[in-house]
């Protein structure tokens, strides 16, 4: 059944592609969700001044990376970067191109708490089934003054393959030894306990209707529902909110050249811990399945458009931070290197 949902939506998407600007008119990507709010934004912006559609589907990073590899789509969403063996297994080289930065938030529903202190060790201790009321000594040790309800603590967690449970995860390896040791990281993980939703959008509803709950959720989700979310240590031990400020710190470091990198549990004192990088992912040689030298120079000018002026300025309008500088640099160089039949384009 999940198999069929997920072909019936790809199907959906390409049918709107080709009866809106035709073939040759348009581009179609599916992946992350954690994006989707900016790139909805974004690609509508695109189609204003270019005339040419793109198409993108929130089916979890894990789909849109199966839907690269089966030439379904032209570009996949991901929240996490391809290992070594990841890249090998898509059967030809493909680039990551960042686009914006995030957070994963926890985003909580407490009657009666308006603001809330956690640390990566209470995280984990939550989410391994440890931790299991708001009133926990540990929880009430870092929110002094805070009255803390005797009520019981729902965590709620991604049931598709993903990369903010990739991002998350890699947060909890990086703070916690026991989760480490226990549960590490991965897209999609065996939860000891809580409740399983589909997608961010899927998350966040679980948390807004569900006294107790607490869940990882990409930040525009959480503002949209106005949920409550709370201020976590950083590896300085501030506590910190999520902003562009705080995000955009939590990629001050050295960014390799191939733009595969987390950002999570930065050591800049500015930073919120659970930051990240949210990436296009494409294939660099483009005439594969048929296609045309045209429409790989459109999916290469439009990589290029979305690390522009006018793309970049509208992330923050939407709780996401730009790509700094010296990213988008790094990633235009990868652009540039895109091929057509072993020619650059």
């Amino acid at each position: 059944m999940r198999k069929f949902n997920l072909l019936a939506l790809l199907f959906l998407i390409i049918s709107a592609v080709s009866c809106s600007n035709g073939n040759s008119g348009s581009l179609t990507g599916a992946g992350a969700t954690f994006p989707l709010p900016y790139y909805n934004l974004m690609f509508k912006q695109y189609a204003d001044s270019t005339g040419i559609q793109v198409n993108y589907g929130g089916i979890g990073s894990g789909g849109g990376i199966r839907s690269l590899k089966d030439k379904i789509v032209e570009f996949a969403g991901s929240d996490a970067f391809l290992s070594d063996e990841e890249m090998a297994d898509l059967g030809a080289e493909v680039i990551h191109v960042p686009t914006c930065m995030g957070a994963v938030v926890m985003a909580y529903n407490i009657p009666g708490v308006d603001s809330l202190k956690l640390s990566g060790e209470i995280i984990a201790g939550i989410y391994s089934g440890e931790i299991t009321k708001w009133n926990d000594n540990r929880i009430a040790g870092l929110n002094d003054g805070v009255k803390l309800p005797d009520l019981a603590i729902t965590p709620v967690y991604r049931s598709d393959g993903s990369g903010t449970t990739f991002v998350f995860t890699d947060y909890l390896t990086k703070v916690s030894e026991s989760w480490s040791s226990s549960m590490g990281r991965g897209k999609s993980l065996n939860w000891p306990c809580g409740l399983a939703a589909k997608g961010n959008p899927g998350v966040a509803g679980i948390v807004a209707q569900t006294e107790g709950a607490i869940g990882y959720v990409g930040s525009e989700y959480a503002f949209a529902l106005d949920l409550k979310m709370a201020s976590v240590m950083n590896r300085c031990g501030n506590f910190i909110l999520p902003d562009t400020g705080s995000i955009s710190a939590a990629a001050s470091g050295d960014i390799p050249s191939d733009m595969r990198t987390m950002i999570t549990d930065s050591d800049s004192e500015d930073a919120y811990p659970i930051s990240c990088f949210t990436w296009i992912i494409v294939y660099r040689e483009q005439s594969y399945d048929g296609r045309t030298k045209e429409q790989a120079a459109m999916l290469r000018d439009m990589l290029k458009w979305v690390l522009g002026t006018k793309a970049q300025a509208l992330a923050k309008t939407v709780h996401y931070a730009p790509v700094p500088e010296e990213a988008a640099e790094k990633a235009l160089a990868l652009i540039d290197g895109i091929t057509y039949e072993g020619q650059n384009i």
